[in-house]
């Protein structure tokens, strides 16, 4: 019971929820925003990634983010994809949120231009960001959420987030 004019402290708490194969994820509140390394690469819209109208299908969007991400990756380490679990002891970068916003369409056969960069480190998480343009026009912006992520040792079923090496952080803030 409050007395009168006592208010009450107030706890926000902030859960994720995830499938039982991952490890609970905790906020992460030191970061290190990164802004100097971008990948960029052109692509031509093709029949396949459109709807019947001609317009690309949105969920062909979260392919080219990802796409983009992974090919970012080995930018900027020189790690091929199917090579980064051997290289840092890892078994991926797992999507755990992803985004997009929808500004414009984008028709069979544009020829587009998607840029990507990880905007900020965590611990054991990061965040990129996608934006993809027609002819300079912002047609599309994307935003992922990925893990830095190890198989348990007492439980190799069990994912978890795992400490982001420095040299990797490094090499995303080279100029």
């Amino acid at each position: 019971m409050h007395k009168a004019g006592h208010r009450g402290e107030e706890t926000l708490r902030v859960y994720l929820i995830l499938p039982s194969r991952y490890n609970a994820v905790q906020c992460e509140p030191e970061a290190t925003r990164v802004a100097s390394f971008t990948y960029s690469r052109q692509l031509t819209i093709e029949w396949g990634q459109c709807d019947p109208a001609g317009i690309v299908f949105n969920s062909r969007f979260f392919e080219m983010f990802d796409t983009n991400t992974w090919e970012m990756f080995h930018a900027a380490l020189g790690v091929r994809p199917h090579e980064l679990a051997a290289v840092f002891g890892i078994m991926g970068i797992p999507l755990v949120d992803v985004r997009a916003n929808f500004v414009k369409p984008v028709k069979f056969g544009d020829l587009v231009e998607i840029t990507s960069r990880v905007s900020e480190f965590r611990r054991s998480s990061f965040d990129v960001e996608h934006l993809l343009a027609i002819a300079g026009e912002t047609a599309v912006e994307g935003g992922e959420t990925r893990v830095w992520a190890t198989r348990s040792k007492d439980d190799p079923e069990k994912i978890g987030g795992s400490a982001i090496p420095a040299d990797v952080i490094a090499k995303f803030s080279r100029a």
